[in-house]
């Protein structure tokens, strides 16, 4: 063997120094979960800084040649017992008193200490050199070497840089009504204790607004705590913009919202603005917790079980393949639920799973940044059971201890990575809607499958919507693809009315012992809801060449194998505030859809003729503005929605008025382009934007493989500035509106124009209606945008809970409070 100098000499000009920008793999491996934590430590390349796993580290030699790797070995260090830990076993942590991560005060990204060894490993002879072997080498080796070495070890790694990006939830920017706030000189004087809600009676969670003084209860929550909303109402009756909260006022400050903000704020003229009112702040004390103390508490109590539905037994941990826990990066347990289910699918199990070392050997140069080797990684990480080991428990040094119920797991920061590039919230620590998520990643699965088996088509369905003109009662058929079925809930459906209303009305008196009643909901009655013909009272006939009213009935045009239902548990109130729907439904465990097949035309009936609507675009040879009604649009934009939302949703909906026009922004409102400009068929839509014969042919042909039609793929381009990203995004959330593309914009289609067949139909798979459930999503919180997820999976008969790192047998799965479920088809 070749004396190590010598080698390292020869492979000298391979090992390079980070430099800014470089991307250092140094605690995770690009093709597994392995880290410098697992046997056999973390092989780091000294020339692509890419991680390897000493499975794999072999395999990348082999295939690029590189020889210089740093092995990084790491071994947990026993915690000493703190004084004030009474023996528990446990050291207590630091309570944390910022909503912030990443520095001071704030939550620790990383709780447990390591000692770490570090050596270079010469490939494929394995010869290895430690900092003291370099002292005898010669100084070109030992230096460059040093420095290679310490630099990696001193670079921030990937990973961690994702975990932490610093993040200050108290960072509060001033109010802009702040400086030159109207206060009425009314002669009210706030005491500096004793206050009450004026209109409820309500002593606690109680705001003042600082320009009439008028103090009023907070919002109420999602479960019927908190206050009645009366300040918020206050608020939108008067348009005055602050509150303080009561209770909160110290020397150093209080807490101030914005309700035409929308945020805390700062107000720095606030002891000026509460003297106004009497309101001495320097003699003020703190009797209630603030905003930032309530939503720390909150964030606390995430990873326990006691939020956790089925707190009142103790569950046995559960371990082996398919039994995985993954790791919470951060408000990731929506990404840890909709992938803990999705890879229960045999399509993604063989698309990504079977296949992993044809993957692995295909990737390319850099692995971290290939969609299919990140998927397939998760993927194998989730079934094979590798990492799905007891977590070591701090307090006991000998493993001697019954399994708890977090385990190693793994944590998927390259994947999360990856699928949130560019995207304005998936790429942010914020929590995000499951549902949402769920979407995207199909878009993601659609783009990179356009050859080959695609697993999202066990998804893929075909809706057919019926429309009958009632005047002529001719009708009219239209078919889209769908992924979801949006299940809708009637609260006037509820079987315990009485006792919802007892409890509203003992909650409105100010008892604060009032019992939280859930509303019961038939799952019968929510899809009675579904399937019941809609009326549409602005229907333009193409038979009367005149608007009427129509009915549609929208029914199934195929039947997918696995079928995803959402229950529509966030909606907004009668003042537009969002809300979620505190409900039960008995969701069943077998589901017949059969009765929802589309039956087509029926015999002897007509269809209505295909003339397009009137359009709101004048004729002229030169596209001119849309004639819309500005009253309208000022009457969205006094409530607070951006212009050009307000412009879409008048122009959209024909300028029939503000009552549909709002509906239409309601059902918007979460759309990637929901406050762009409004972009006119024919016309340019912007700074870089391209005509319509300008668009990438390449872009238009991924999403017409996805089962849209070119026409359908050129409007959400143009829609989009030619952006494939956003305007799959775009065809997605605009599904209701592409359905009555029967003539495309531009009068034929380009496939006619040039004497080509139109596209296929998209592919989907069919079969009987029959389902029965093994998954369920379910979330805990006010909204969609905070709180937690964890699922529900049936395995081998036994339903299973995972909760992050948690995971364990289910005693009592709640499957009446689900967000998303997940039915298979049964084989007759």
């Amino acid at each position: 063997m070749a004396d190590v100098g010598e080698v390292l000499m020869s492979v000298l000009s391979t090992i390079r120094v980070p430099k800014p920008g470089d991307r250092v793999h140094k605690d995770e491996c690009a093709l597994s979960f392995s880290s410098p934590e697992s046997e056999g430590g973390l092989y780091v390349c000294m020339n692509s800084f890419l991680g390897f796993g000493s499975q794999y580290v072999d395999r990348h030699h082999a295939r690029t040649g590189q020889r210089a790797y740093l092995q990084i070995t790491r071994t947990r260090k026993a915690k000493k017992e703190d004084d004030t830990n009474s023996g528990s076993g446990h050291p207590p942590k630091k309570k944390p008193t910022r909503l912030a991560i990443g520095i001071e005060g704030g939550f620790d990204v990383e709780q447990e200490q390591f000692e770490e060894d570090v050596k270079v490993v010469i490939l494929p002879d394995r010869q290895e050199v430690t900092s003291e072997d370099l002292g005898s080498m010669p100084d070109v080796v030992k230096e460059r070497v040093s420095l290679s070495m310490a630099g990696i070890m001193a670079a921030d790694s990937v990973s961690h840089a994702l975990q932490v990006q610093q993040w200050d939830g108290e960072v509060r920017q001033e109010s802009r009504h702040a400086a030159d706030l109207k206060q009425l000189d009314n002669g009210l004087k706030i005491p500096p204790s004793g206050w009450r809600c004026e209109i409820c009676d309500l002593q606690e969670n109680l705001w003042m607004n600082l320009t009439d003084g008028k103090v009023m209860c907070g919002r109420r929550y999602f479960d019927g705590s908190g206050g009645n909303n009366h300040a918020l109402l206050h608020f939108q009756e008067t348009g005055y913009p602050l509150a303080v909260k009561l209770g909160t006022i110290t020397p150093d400050g209080a807490d101030v919202y914005s309700y035409d903000e929308d945020d805390m704020v700062l107000d720095s003229k606030l002891p000026e603005h509460l003297a106004h009112f009497g309101i001495n702040m320097m003699t003020m004390e703190k009797t209630e917790r603030t905003m930032t103390e309530l939503e720390i508490a909150v964030n606390q109590r995430v990873g326990e079980w006691e939020v956790i539905q089925e707190s009142g037994t103790t569950l046995r941990a559960l371990f082996g393949p398919g039994l995985t826990g993954m790791k919470n990066l951060g408000n990731s347990c929506y990404l840890n639920s909709v992938m803990q289910v999705l890879f229960t699918v045999p399509d993604f199990q063989s698309k990504y799973v079977s296949n992993i070392d044809k993957i692995i050997d295909e990737a390319p140069s850099d692995p971290t940044q290939d969609f299919k080797t990140q998927v397939a990684k998760l993927g194998y990480g989730l079934l094979s059971g590798d990492y799905s080991k007891p977590a070591p428990d701090p307090g006991d040094e000998n493993g001697a201890s019954e399994p708890r119920g977090d385990q190693i797991g793994i944590a998927p920061r390259m994947f999360k990575a990856l699928v949130g590039r560019g995207h304005p919230e998936f790429s942010t620590n914020r929590q995000q809607d499951a549902q949402e998520f769920l979407l995207h990643f199909i878009n993601m699965v659609e783009r990179n499958c356009r050859s080959g088996t695609n697993p999202s088509e066990a998804f893929r369905f075909l809706v057919e919507d019926r429309i009958v003109c009632q005047q002529s009662q001719k009708a009219k058929y239209t078919q889209r693809v769908d992924y979801i079925v949006q299940l809708p809930v009637p609260m006037d459906q509820a079987t315990n009315t009485e006792e919802l209303q007892e409890a509203e009305r003992r909650r409105e008196e100010g008892d604060s012992s009032a019992p939280t009643v859930r509303a019961q909901i038939p799952f019968t009655a929510c899809m009675a809801v579904l399937s019941e013909p809609e009326v549409l009272t602005d229907f333009w006939s193409s038979a009367v060449q005149s608007k009427t009213t129509a009915t549609k009935t929208t029914r199934f045009a195929s039947f997918p194998d696995h079928l995803v239902i959402q229950i529509k548990k966030f909606t907004f109130g009668l003042d537009w505030v969002p809300k979620k729907l505190d409900v039960s439904i008995d969701v069943p465990d077998t589901l017949d859809l059969s009765a929802l097949r589309a039956t087509g035309q029926q015999p002897g009936e007509e269809l209505l003729p295909e003339v397009a609507p009137p359009s709101l675009v004048t004729p002229d040879v030169e596209v001119k503005a849309p004639v819309l009604d500005d009253a309208t649009v000022s009457q969205l934009g006094e409530m607070g929605f951006p212009l050009e939302a307000c412009r879409k949703a008048v122009y959209y909906t024909g300028n029939t008025g503000s009552d549909t026009a709002m509906t239409w922004i309601m059902s918007h409102i979460d759309d990637p382009d929901f406050a762009a400009p409004l972009v006119l068929p024919g016309c340019s839509s912007g700074p870089g934007t391209t005509p319509t014969e300008s668009i990438s042919e390449e872009h238009l042909a991924t999403i017409v493989s996805m089962g849209f039609s070119r026409d359908q793929a050129t409007k959400a381009l143009r829609a989009t500035s030619n952006i494939l990203d956003r305007a799959v995004d775009w065809i997605f959330s605009h599904l209701d509106d592409l359905e009555s593309m029967d003539v495309s914009e531009g009068g034929r289609s380009a496939a006619e124009s040039e004497g080509r067949e139109p596209p296929p139909g998209p592919r989907v798979r069919d079969g009987p209606g029959k389902y029965e459930l093994f998954a369920f999503v379910s979330h805990m919180g006010t909204s969609t945008m905070c709180g937690h997820y964890v699922c529900h999976i049936k395995k081998d008969q036994q339903w299973v809970i995972f909760n992050d790192q948690k995971v364990c047998a289910s005693e009592k799965p709640p499957k009446d409070l689900g967000y998303l479920y997940f039915y298979r088809r049964v084989a007759e």
